[in-house]
């Protein structure tokens, strides 16, 4: 008996002292003495504590509360990260200047530590913040108050500076991306994958110094899908959530979801201080998995509800949620779009929209280009009517198009689905998929840059008095939206061009508007009788202005096109 006592004191020697001692902050490899507004701060932590999961919060929990100038308190957990280092950080970034303070906390099994409070300055910089949802609650801007409207497309390709620098100078400021689930066969479940977890890392790196946008989609239908439309569509198998739940109790299932409200908070504390990280994309094609088909359309909409309560209650910097159905027109998800910040509607208009049906152009009564825009115009305005929020079209394009992608008329469809989209209330461009080389001669042009100009022109997000207003094109058609400040709008005839057309907009208040009108495909403005912001007035709640016929000048055409963009704005 002597004997077994001595050798359990043997062994109880040869344990780690962290197995029987409370967990120490023992230093940070660097600490800020200065740092600007919405930049980040990350802070390597040499901690010693008992774990056996570094990434579980039930084994180690680091929280760092930071203090603001206001004496506001933002509290950040930490995050484990195995490659660099092999170490636990956290990252922030101050919404105030001034003087900033922070405190450190860990906790483990043993007990728990708290470090000394440290301070560092906070000084003014260029950077303008993460987006959020303006007090309009139809459009976006950034944290500093700075009107926002996106202009971009999806882009699921590696880190490529290269594709980076062309989007940018085509006038993209944010790009759609999904990705693979953290959690993997090769880490097992509550473990996250380190080289996905690193390329999103430096993505919003590179976004972060170019001033562009991420909406990051952590759920794409195919890795919840076990038999729902086959093919690639089906990648539930690589997914190991599969070990606890079956695909189509994935949304129901209590012990998948305690799994997921530590990856959700993993993501918040590696990724939420992002000043580039725009959108988190709960789901795409939500209707595309086991858990909707098989399993209950409403548990998955309740799902919904609780991953977007997860984000408003643990994000501090409260970056809007979005989520899909897919793009038929019958999957009309209501129920998403109350949940999510963002209404997102997709659209593939072969599924069942009104399209083209005779496959000859002269055959059909009405040019399929009308049937695309008005398609847009019509879903847009339904997201509108139905929610007051930022609308927008998360997915669409692609092949289900009556053209086929090398067509001049399938870069016309795109086009117009960027402007009426823009003039129907949209806050951000449609997220064509997807950044391709059978898409990039015909997406992928200077024309997104014409966008971009003509947004930078309005301040969306101070607009007050929203609303839709009637618009009139004889031949074609008009669409445009009226507030306090000012009207903008599109007019188009795909039938012809819109030189010497008349546009009429109603319900204004009577007085004077200055017009500018605008080339949608060069990006410059349309001079009317040599004035380039003639003076138009309204009567009777209506305005008229007529597009001048361009003729040769200096050895150019000048010709108009099918499409004008158009700005109305009051004269005091």
């Amino acid at each position: 008996m002597k004997q077994l006592k001595l050798i359990g004191f043997i062994l109880l020697l040869l344990q780690p002292v962290s197995a029987f001692c409370q967990p120490v902050i023992n230093s940070m490899f660097r600490e800020p003495e200065q740092t600007c507004l919405y930049e980040k701060i990350e802070l390597p932590l040499n901690i010693t504590a008992t774990f056996a999961n570094p990434f579980d919060p039930d084994d180690v929990d680091i929280m760092v509360t930071f203090r603001a100038p206001s004496g506001k308190e933002w509290k950040i957990p930490g995050f484990y990260n195995q490659v660099r280092r092999g170490g636990f950080y956290a990252r922030f970034s101050p919404d105030e200047t001034g003087e900033w303070s922070y405190v450190i906390s860990v906790k483990d099994r043993n007990g728990s530590a708290l470090s000394e409070r440290k301070t560092f300055k906070v000084v003014p910089s260029e950077n303008h913040g993460p987006i959020r949802i303006a007090q309009n609650k139809r459009y976006l801007e950034r944290a500093d108050g700075t009107p926002w409207f996106g202009v971009g497309l999806w882009y699921n390709g590696i880190n490529d500076t290269r594709v980076y620098d062309e989007l940018q100078s085509k006038g993209v400021n944010f790009i759609s991306h999904l990705i693979q689930p953290l959690e993997t066969w090769s880490t097992g479940l509550g473990r996250y994958d380190q080289t996905i977890s690193q390329q999103i890392d430096e993505m919003l790196e590179e976004l972060e110094k170019r001033d562009m946008q991420l909406a990051l989609n952590f759920w794409f239908h195919s890795f919840l899908s076990e038999t729902v439309w086959g093919g690639g569509n089906i990648a539930w198998h690589t997914n190991p959530y599969q070990l606890i739940c079956k695909a189509k109790d994935f949304y129901s299932s209590d012990e998948a979801w305690k799994y997921q409200e530590k990856l959700y908070r993993y993501m918040i504390a590696r990724w939420g201080y992002s000043s580039s990280l725009a959108l988190w994309f709960v789901v795409d094609e939500v209707n595309g998995t086991d858990g909707w088909v098989t399993g209950d359309s409403i548990g998955a909409a309740n799902w919904a509800r609780k991953v977007h309560d997860y984000f408003k209650q643990n994000d501090p910097w409260n970056h809007p949620t979005t989520g899909t159905r897919s793009g038929g027109i019958k999957e009309w998800w209501d129920r998403g779009y109350e949940i999510f910040d963002m209404p997102g509607r997709e659209i593939y208009e072969a599924q069942g929209f009104p399209i083209n049906t005779t496959g000859q152009i002269d055959m059909d009564k009405t040019h399929p280009l009308v049937y695309s825009y008005l398609n847009y115009h019509g879903q847009v305005k339904k997201l509108w009517t139905n929610y007051e929020k930022p609308a927008i079209i998360p997915e669409t394009g692609w092949d289900h198009t009556f053209y086929e992608m090398s067509m001049p008329g399938y870069q016309a469809m795109y086009h117009n689905a960027l402007w009426v989209t823009m003039a129907t209330g949209s806050a951000m461009s449609p997220f064509w998929w997807a950044y391709a080389d059978q898409l990039n001669d015909n997406v992928v042009t200077n024309q997104l840059r014409s966008l971009r100009m003509f947004t930078e022109k309005i301040p969306f997000s101070k607009l007050t008095g929203l609303k839709p207003v009637e618009s009139v094109n004889p031949g074609g058609h008009a669409f445009a939206i009226s507030s306090d400040q000012l009207v903008f709008g599109w007019a188009v005839n795909a039938n012809t061009d819109m030189s010497g057309k008349k546009v009429t907009i109603n319900g204004l208040r009577n007085g004077q508007f200055r017009l500018k009108l605008y080339h949608t495909w060069s990006g410059r403005p349309i001079e009317v009788d040599g004035n380039a912001e003639p003076v138009i007035k309204a009567v009777k709640n209506s305005v008229s202005f007529t597009v001048p016929v361009q003729k040769i000048e200096g050895g150019h055409a000048r010709y108009v096109g099918q499409d004008v963009a158009f700005i109305l704005e009051p004269v005091d």
